[in-house]
């Protein structure tokens, strides 16, 4: 546990906008400005200046009880958050690749970024906000990738895009999203021109936006790890 909170102070730390990913992180947990606030002993304004890059980067005694104060809060809601990004550590580039964004990020900017089509769900793609991405091989995630591994393709929050490559309808991964127990906030099919009709059912059943981009991943990778 002591190394996953010394990735997380020092991805506050080493970030360019320490306040945003403090508010990332809190908002990971689940707590409340209010409750963060009155456990670290300063006032919900001095959070909220924090947050809001008002106010200067934190040092680093604010920074390790802000930590400190995550994990201890989790574990009196019974440390579901912490057992998962525990989880988090296997290896699996094989099959997918994980990023993290340093601040909450809205669907709708996302979609912006990387030159996406929305197909499904519009009204959704207003509303969602997004703390990262897994860009996923489909075939090898299809095919060969070991069950208990789709624990760790969401990464540290489901509340992500998911951005399928290898795709030729969109069917397949629509398919891996029903059956999964939780749901990321968005799938995105890279390539494709044409989306399954099977796939557009699915979608509006789970309640989770297809977008379509044609934009080379490369392209995707180096605009979205900006962020």
């Amino acid at each position: 546990m002591e190394k996953l909170k010394l990735r997380i102070a020092g991805e506050i730390s080493l970030s360019e906008g320490p306040g945003s990913t403090m508010k990332k992180w809190r908002e990971i947990f689940g707590i409340t400005q209010g409750e963060l606030a009155k456990a670290i002993g300063i006032s919900v304004s001095t959070i909220s200046d924090y947050e809001s890059n008002r106010r200067k980067s934190p040092g680093a005694n604010i920074i390790k009880r802000f930590v400190n104060v995550l994990f201890e809060v989790d574990a009196k809601h019974g440390g579901g958050i912490t057992q998962k990004l525990l989880e988090g550590g296997t290896n699996t580039e094989e099959y997918f690749e994980l990023h993290e964004f340093a601040r909450s990020l809205p669907l709708s900017d996302f979609v912006q970024l990387i030159d996406g089509e929305v197909i499904t769900h519009k009204d959704l793609v207003e509303e969602r906000k997004l703390y990262g991405y897994t860009l996923v091989d489909s075939i090898k995630v299809i095919l060969d990738m070991p069950f208990t591994y789709f624990t760790n393709i969401y990464g540290n929050m489901s509340e992500r895009a998911m951005i399928f490559t290898g795709v030729s309808t969109g069917r397949s991964p629509m398919v891996v999203i029903r059956v999964s127990p939780s749901k990321p906030s968005a799938v995105i099919l890279h390539g494709i021109k044409k989306v399954d009709k099977l796939a557009i059912k699915l979608s509006e059943k789970e309640q989770v936006p297809i977008i379509v981009t044609q934009l080379d991943i490369s392209q995707i990778k180096e605009r979205l790890n900006k962020i």
